[in-house]
């Protein structure tokens, strides 16, 4: 199976990677670095599962299924924390999150 037909929900994936990626730089130069640790925590496991589950799809991985459903439950945990801060930068990636999460539920269905 071509990896052509994921290509919507790869772009989602990319995209969370680097909202997730940008959020965790961001909150690192935080004033209060403590109150945003589980916020980087979970952003470079979002990060780090976008980006695997985006390379998985283009070879062409029979796992992507069970991958998916995994990827959806941490973007979707990171979405969720990420909500609970103002900055803006936590904002957009909760949204790139919460959007790769819809994404990746549809490959679990």
């Amino acid at each position: 199976m071509s990896h052509e037909q994921y290509q919507s929900v790869i772009e989602s994936l990319h995209e969370c990677m680097v909202s997730c990626n940008h959020c965790f730089d961001a909150c690192l130069e935080e004033e209060n670095v403590g109150m945003m640790s589980k916020c980087i925590r979970l952003d470079r496991e979002c990060a780090d599962i976008c980006s695997y589950l985006e390379q998985a799809i283009v070879r062409g991985t029979p796992f992507i299924s069970e991958l998916a459903q995994v990827c959806a439950t941490i973007c979707e945990e990171c979405g969720k924390e990420c909500q609970n801060h103002q900055h803006q930068h936590c904002q957009n990636c909760a949204e790139a999150c919460l959007r790769c999460a819809e994404a990746c539920r549809k490959l679990t269905a």
